[in-house]
């Protein structure tokens, strides 16, 4: 049976942004992405990187909880759709996560619930977003 490590990895990001063009993201692991502002403009907006986090969190999760319940081998794919609504009133924040979970393998419809609901349970930016973590703000001239 395959089992998954956790294997802890540096986290963190930097962003850089003048007076014109684009914020340029760097991770603490040599990611970079440039993150759009324009409606029209493909690519990522600060949201669009929210859901994706949610999303990608929830499916390496699923995966995770397939491998503990031991039916990993009848896993053969999860696909994660994330949504939300943005409130109306200040602060600008989203107020609802809308979450689809397709998770396709030789699983019964009580299996399939039980790894999208473990799924929920490992995901660190789920557990994040519903918990009351603190924000610790330093400013440098």
């Amino acid at each position: 049976m395959n089992q998954f490590r956790v294997k802890k990895r540096p986290t963190g990001a930097a962003v850089t942004l003048g007076r014109l063009g684009h914020p340029d993201i760097v991770t603490a692991t040599g990611g970079a992405l440039t993150v759009v502002t324009a409606a029209s403009e493909p690519g990522f907006n600060p949201l669009d990187l929210l859901y994706s986090s949610l999303a990608a969190c929830l499916a390496l999760s699923a995966r995770i909880a397939a491998s503990r319940m031991g039916v990993l081998d009848r896993f053969e794919k999860v696909t994660v759709h994330v949504s939300g609504e943005k409130a109306e009133e200040e602060p600008s924040r989203i107020v609802r996560f809308d979450i689809r979970i397709a998770i396709e393998g030789g699983f019964d419809g009580p299996t399939r619930d039980a790894i999208a609901h473990a799924a929920e349970d490992i995901c660190t930016v789920s557990n994040t977003l519903r918990g009351d973590a603190e924000f610790i703000l330093s400013i440098a001239g």
